[in-house]
């Protein structure tokens, strides 16, 4: 048995054994992986099918950021129109509740004049070349607007109506030397009459002027209308800044800081109608 093992026949017979073992091996190996022919052909046309994998997805990210921008884009449209929206609700709130405070603000003077008939006006431009700030509101005789109606705001007289249009009007101020009006001291009732100058216009201030020697007058006292000419008496003119006498030292004159601040009117009303109203009307030629 141990000759057979050094026989020449066991060595062929390991020989074969060794090498279907290592076909086996070989072929398992191989069953694995592509074919020759399919491995070189993978291998060849691997960075063109990488190329277009990359356009492909670069393709999918295009259309994809398309999409996403173009939903991105409708909602921000959609919420600027919700936010507009919202812009409208507030400005018409603020535009309702300011409209509401105005005329509660009159209401205290109609109350106590109700023989006072309003018309609301805004301001819709500026004389730039009038240094006593006159201005232009919205309303004319289509509205019931007369010349020489008394225009006021809540705090006090602005001036009156001195040219009426369809539609629009001009208002002249109490800085305007070409108004004059009979004032009282609310405090003393000393009278005299109250004008601009173009002097105290730059200034935004106006002269209570024609007092008596005698009179009362003190700085910090509020200047009514007397209700001579056609202005109703009462209503407020502004307050006493200083006190000063004229060239011939015969009387007296106070300077007066008007209550309303005529360069930020915006909104004023008009009286078209008053208990007396058609008194002496104011020396000028603007008709």
């Amino acid at each position: 048995m141990r000759f057979f093992f050094r026989s020449k026949q066991f060595k062929i017979i390991v020989c074969i054994f060794a090498v279907v073992v290592a076909l086996a091996l070989i072929f398992g190996y191989i069953g694995t992986r592509m074919s020759p022919h399919a491995d070189i052909l993978a291998t060849v046309s691997a960075p063109f099918r990488s190329l277009a994998t990359g356009i492909k997805n670069s393709v999918s990210d295009f259309f994809t950021a398309y999409n996403d921008g173009n939903r991105l884009m409708l909602e921000n449209a959609e919420l600027n129109g919700e936010l507009n929206d919202l812009r409208k609700q507030i400005a018409d709130y603020n535009e309702k509740s300011a409209q509401n405070d105005f005329y509660k603000n009159y209401l205290g003077i109609k109350e106590t004049n109700p023989d006072f008939e309003f018309t609301p006006a805004t301001l819709i431009s500026r004389d730039s070349e009038d240094p006593y700030a006159g201005f232009v509101v919205n309303k004319g005789y289509m509205s019931g607007i007369k010349a020489y109606d008394p225009v006021i705001t809540d705090a006090g007289l602005v001036g009156y109506i001195t040219e009426v249009g369809a539609i629009t009007s001009k208002v002249t101020t109490v800085l305007n030397p070409d108004l004059t009006l009979g004032a009282l001291d609310n405090r003393t009732s000393d009278s005299g009459i109250v004008s601009g100058n173009l002097q105290l216009a730059k200034s935004g201030q106006c002269r209570f002027s024609n007092l008596s020697r005698s009179c009362s007058v003190a700085i910090g006292d509020y200047v009514v209308t007397s209700g001579e000419g056609i202005f109703p008496d009462g209503l407020l003119i502004g307050t006493i800044e200083s006190i000063g006498s004229d060239d011939y030292n015969t009387s007296i004159y106070a300077d007066i800081k008007p209550f309303v601040e005529i360069s930020k009117i915006r909104n004023v009303m008009i009286i078209t109608s008053f208990d007396g109203q058609g008194g002496v009307k104011p020396n000028t030629d603007k008709e």
